[in-house]
């Protein structure tokens, strides 16, 4: 099956909403061709190129990556410093693509924590894209699944109280407002999940792929999507259930 045939097939099939990815495998990547740690991240930035546009071209909704999480601040500050200089070159570069897309750019975690600089460029991209209605990117920087529970927890029991309901804490998350996430892919044969959206992967479906994150571009996000495709999703239900939901008898 060519590249084409496999877009087509997934094309016609019910997308998933909701992808994020937790991109791992740079260093890695980098090391097992003699190349220093900043030479896969740099690889990295391409395949989130490559990534990015698939998405856009087939239809989802909404992409989220895991760039940087709260534990990557302990890594050697050359490698931080490397790491954030990558995403200021990313916003600014993408910028034209993602308005020429209607891509929509969306960052969620402790993003106090980034350079001011960075959190300058972070901003105007926002600002920039705020009313494109393509796709929402998101950005997974300085985050934590358990700590966007505990601020989510806080800000919606400060506003109900003893009437808190699970809804409340959703509606509070950084994600609120995307779609539920639908399928969460962890790349270079890893399988955890490492902090990245605990409370959205409830009812997700998750794929682990063997590639490394530099070498992840369109077959391996589409081959991701597919295998998502031939699921049964039954949240909970027999399977019985959910063919008579679906109209079956």
């Amino acid at each position: 099956m060519t590249l084409a045939e496999l877009e087509a097939r997934v094309r016609s099939r019910p997308l998933p909403r909701h992808v994020a990815i937790i991109m791992d495998g740079n260093g890695r990547w980098a090391e097992a061709r003699g190349l220093p740690r900043v030479a896969g991240h740099r690889e990295g930035s391409e395949a989130v190129r490559a990534v990015t546009r698939t998405a856009r071209r087939v239809g989802l909704q909404a992409l989220t990556l895991y760039a940087f999480s709260t534990e990557n601040w302990a890594r050697p500050d050359d490698e931080v410093g490397a790491l954030m200089g990558l995403l200021a070159e990313f916003l600014e570069s993408e910028l034209p693509e993602m308005m020429e897309n209607a891509i929509r750019l969306q960052a969620i975690g402790d993003l106090e924590r980034l350079p001011e600089g960075v959190r300058r460029r972070l901003d105007a991209v926002r600002a920039a894209t705020a009313r494109n209605r393509g796709m929402t990117l998101t950005l997974a920087l300085s985050y934590g699944g358990r700590q966007e529970i505990v601020q989510a927890a806080r800000r919606a029991a400060a506003a109900k109280g003893a009437a808190l309901e699970a809804e409340d804490i959703e509606a509070a998350l950084w994600t609120a407002g995307l779609p539920e996430l639908d399928l969460l892919v962890r790349t270079s044969g890893e399988r955890r999940i490492s902090n990245f959206l605990l409370w959205q992967c409830a009812y997700a479906e998750m794929v682990f792929s063997d590639v490394l994150w530099p070498d992840f571009r369109d077959e391996a996000l589409l081959r991701a999507v597919e295998e998502f495709q031939g699921r049964e999703r039954r949240f909970g239900l027999t399977a019985a259930q959910v063919v008579k939901g679906a109209g079956g008898e």
